[in-house]
């Protein structure tokens, strides 16, 4: 699945949370670049790419509906979004097996 940056640093921070994840937290992706864009720009790109991780079922948003459209206010990762950041970020996703122990 091709993901940009963005979304793969949004992937990654939300992978570290049990809890819902605060939106303004991933303003700090903008932090480390030389010439970042301004800071309207930021709330669009960022909102723009969690709807897109939204459509492609890899979070949860949470927040609030007027009649033209939804803002979000929090996020959470899937089943899917989590094995998505697992894969990025080079983990070996562990197997529950249980070994009984053989009698002798």
């Amino acid at each position: 699945m091709r993901l940009s940056q963005l979304q793969k640093y949004i992937l990654l921070s939300v992978l570290g949370t049990k809890a819902k994840y605060k939106r303004n937290s991933l303003l700090r992706f903008y932090n480390k670049q030389r010439k970042p864009p301004k800071k309207d720009d930021q709330q669009g790109i960022i909102t723009k790419s969690l709807e897109r991780l939204i459509d492609k079922g890899l979070m949860v948003g949470y927040g609030r509906r007027t009649p033209e459209k939804w803002f979000i206010d929090e996020v959470r990762l899937t089943g899917k979004g989590r094995k998505e950041a697992r894969k990025l970020f080079g983990r070996q996703q562990l197997l529950p097996l249980r070994l009984k122990k053989l009698k002798k």
